[in-house]
């Protein structure tokens, strides 16, 4: 058993109901083969992205892995007059997590954090663990005990 990420440890601590999945992180794999490799729909499958508003505030923005995150709608829904991605090297510093297993849940610190409305249209929802190769399962009233957060519509439109 590896060990447990801030994000477990942080849902086992508050008594929440997650569930753990597992893949093969050896490889470098996107957000759709994540989803593929654990058998779920892609829409179920959420990834963290990380941003900086044009008040150098840092915001978390948690949408579909098979979308984009809509800039433009991002900021409307934080109330900056614009966003863009942080930097990947800035990353690790900020939150405490690498790209491709940053957790929403367990960051350094606090940042607002805002889910793609589409997750609301399923029971559950699969995102990042905390560290490459482990996703959790939650509901998303369990995952707003563990963190506040929003929902707003975030992706580009298909």
């Amino acid at each position: 058993m590896q060990e447990k990420t801030n994000a477990v440890r942080i849902v086992e601590r508050m008594k929440l109901s997650y569930k753990t999945h597992t893949y093969d992180s050896s490889q470098a794999i996107s957000g759709v083969e994540v989803a593929q490799q654990l058998g779920q729909n892609p829409d179920k499958v959420f990834k963290t992205l990380v941003t900086t508003g044009k008040t150098g505030k840092h915001y978390v923005f948690v949408i579909p892995v098979a979308e984009g995150l809509d800039l433009k709608k991002a900021a409307k829904a934080v109330s900056e007059k614009s966003i863009e991605m942080l930097k990947q090297k800035d990353l690790l510093a900020l939150t405490g997590y690498v790209h491709g297993g940053c957790s929403p849940i367990g960051m350094k610190k606090f940042f607002t954090t805002t889910i793609d409305e589409t997750a609301t249209l399923s029971d559950t929802i699969i995102f990042s663990g905390g560290r490459i190769g482990l996703q959790l399962e939650m509901t998303l009233e369990s995952l707003q005990k563990a963190i506040r957060l929003q929902t707003a519509q975030l992706t580009t439109e298909q």
